[in-house]
């Protein structure tokens, strides 16, 4: 029982113990990366679901034709921050096509925050059994969401977080003003958590009053930070985007889209309040956090630290402990601030979501490596019978053996983990034909495959449901004008019709769905119904058997390809057919 104490629960661990915690950590992470990498790898065409926006743009870095004149490829392009940009253009220059690099790159995120992770644990709580936990266990949380696996700008959240974190507990200036250039270069949201966490230990609580921060290093890093900061988001406010303005709260209330059950960009619930303010794109999502056991033992902790003549460990804590409570409140005052000027600082959750996880996690770990010390010393504590002494000491070695079991096995008792949301193309005849096409081809469609065309055969599309992203009202008139103008031509009863909307856009396929005039078809097209407008004539025009739209009519003369499910129409055919006389 003592070896077994010494070796979970030591607060001066030797350089040895945290070698061998830290080893742990770090296999424990690259297992469930390979898990991950297991599902990219599951068929010849395989892309993670919000990679399709933010990854398939960059395949002009292989060549730069690719995507010409695209509304959607340039949107994404010019949102996308440098930093992250930048990465892929390296591993394209060294050979690495975007498409695998962004199933790649996961891995060394996923090790990268495992390391850090422990290494801010250790600085808050001395007991690299510890850290190793927290590590296990926000990998485990990070399994449990698409965040690092999508290899898209919110990928780069956790492991920049902890490394300005780490640097924070260092005390090292020139590590936290770069983890905070970093931090802009990638997702600017986290700027502002550190700036808020900078302000928050300018003061300290002292003989009952806030007295500023007198150490130098400490002042060095906190004013050396901030400017850094500012410097780094002064650009941000200074400059315009080119598919702006930036939505307004009243504007978005206007749009269906924002409000419409189901919708991919909803953000109202004016007849739920709590969904409002906990979960969605608008709440703290604190129950997303993590695991149910993960949330429970971190919202023990402060609990234990009160109670720590019952939980001796608990005295082993760090005065930089109190980094997680000013992490939090940096979160909350950002969260409040995001609402208040809504849009501008893009999403509220974003601003909460991932700290309430590594905070969590954090404290969890904490909480756990404490409980199992208390457990263990009641087992070992000194009684006159010795059988009461064996009994004890099985019921602290078997509940401490369930805790472990309950962290260590939690990935085998969910329904899937890790979850990856990968996106698997199914048609490869499509993709292969779509691209011997020239580069410059433009494809319409109300097809969900149209999702996968960008990425798989490398062509533009006019609209998809993957790209109706509405927070830029420059990019998003436009787009929702296309699938007006695509939905209207698709169903029209007058070729005139399509035929305008093929010279307007330039359009040179068409892609339909082998059902997409039945009467159902409309009504099962989920992201349709967010537009009622859209949605309410199409369904009037299939339904209608006086009105039968003219695609219909046309499938087999012009159809160039036939796939599973699908259809691809030649538009110089369409362009071709003239309205038949009436009697």
């Amino acid at each position: 029982m003592s070896r077994l104490l010494q070796s979970l629960t030591n607060p001066k661990p030797s350089k040895t113990q945290v070698t061998v915690w830290l080893g742990i950590s770090l296999a424990i992470a690259l297992c469930y990366s390979l898990m991950a990498l297991h599902d990219a790898f599951q068929a010849p065409f395989v892309i993670q679901d919000d990679a399709r926006q933010h990854v398939f743009w960059m395949q002009r870095f292989i060549d730069p034709e690719l995507f010409p004149n695209d509304l959607i490829a340039d949107y994404f392009q010019t949102v996308a921050p440098s930093g992250y940009r930048s990465v892929y253009q390296i591993a394209a220059w060294l050979g690495i096509p975007p498409i695998l690099f962004h199933k790649l790159l996961p891995v060394a995120l996923n090790l990268g925050t495992a390391a850090y992770c422990f290494s801010v644990c250790l600085r808050l709580f001395p007991v690299p059994s510890a850290a190793c936990v927290a590590s296990v266990l926000l990998g485990q949380g990070l399994g449990l969401t698409d965040a690092v696996v999508s290899a898209t700008p919110k990928a780069f959240v956790y492991v920049l977080m902890l490394a300005f974190m780490d640097a924070v507990l260092r005390r090292n200036a020139w590590l936290a003003m770069g983890a905070i250039a970093l931090q802009g270069l990638f997702y600017p949201q986290l700027v502002f958590l550190s700036s808020g966490v900078l302000v928050l230990r300018l003061v300290h609580w002292d003989k009952g009053r806030f007295r500023l921060k007198l150490e130098k290093s400490d002042r060095t890093l906190i004013v050396g930070g901030l400017i850094i900061a500012f410097l780094i988001l002064l650009p941000y406010a200074l400059q315009s985007n080119e598919f702006g303005p930036t939505i307004t709260a009243s504007e978005a209330r206007e749009l269906p889209e924002f409000s419409t059950p189901r919708s991919r960009a909803r953000f109202f619930y004016d007849d739920d309040p709590a969904t409002f303010w906990l979960k969605g794109r608008s709440g703290l999502r604190f129950a997303t956090a993590l695991t149910p056991v993960t949330n429970a033992l971190g919202l023990l902790l402060p609990l234990l630290m009160v109670r720590s003549q019952w939980f001796s460990l608990a005295k082993a804590r760090q005065p930089n402990l109190i980094l997680l409570p000013q992490l939090l409140v940096s979160s909350l005052f950002w969260f409040g601030v995001s609402h208040a000027v809504l849009f501008r600082l893009h999403l509220p959750s974003r601003y909460t979501q991932h700290s309430i996880r590594i905070v969590l996690t954090l404290a969890a770990a904490i909480a756990l490596v404490i409980i199992i010390d208390g457990l263990l010393k009641w087992g070992t504590h000194a009684t006159q019978q010795q059988r009461s002494k064996k009994v004890r000491a099985s019921i602290a070695i078997g509940l401490t053996g369930l805790l472990i079991g309950l962290i260590v096995g939690y990935p085998w008792l969910v329904d899937t983990f890790p979850i990856t949301t990968y996106q698997v193309g199914r048609r490869a005849d499509l993709y292969a034909y779509v691209r011997s096409q020239p580069k410059d081809i433009l494809i319409a469609s109300l097809s969900d495959e149209a999702n996968n065309i960008p990425s798989f055969a490398q062509r533009s599309i006019l609209v998809a449901q993957e790209y109706a992203i509405p927070y830029h009202q420059g990019y998003y008139a436009d787009f929702r004008q296309r699938l007006n103008d695509v939905a209207q031509a698709q169903y029209s009863p007058d070729i005139t019709v399509v035929q305008s909307v093929i010279q307007q856009y330039g359009i040179t396929h068409w892609l339909l769905d082998r059902n997409a005039f039945d009467p159902n078809y409309i009504d099962n097209r989920l992201w349709i119904r967010q537009y009622p407008d859209i949605w309410e004539r199409s369904i009037a025009n299939i339904e209608s058997s006086e009105r039968v739209p003219a695609l219909s009519a046309l499938i087999k003369p012009c159809t160039v390809h036939r796939g599973q499910g699908v259809i691809l129409l030649e538009a110089e055919c369409l362009l071709r057919e003239r309205e038949k006389p009436t009697d």
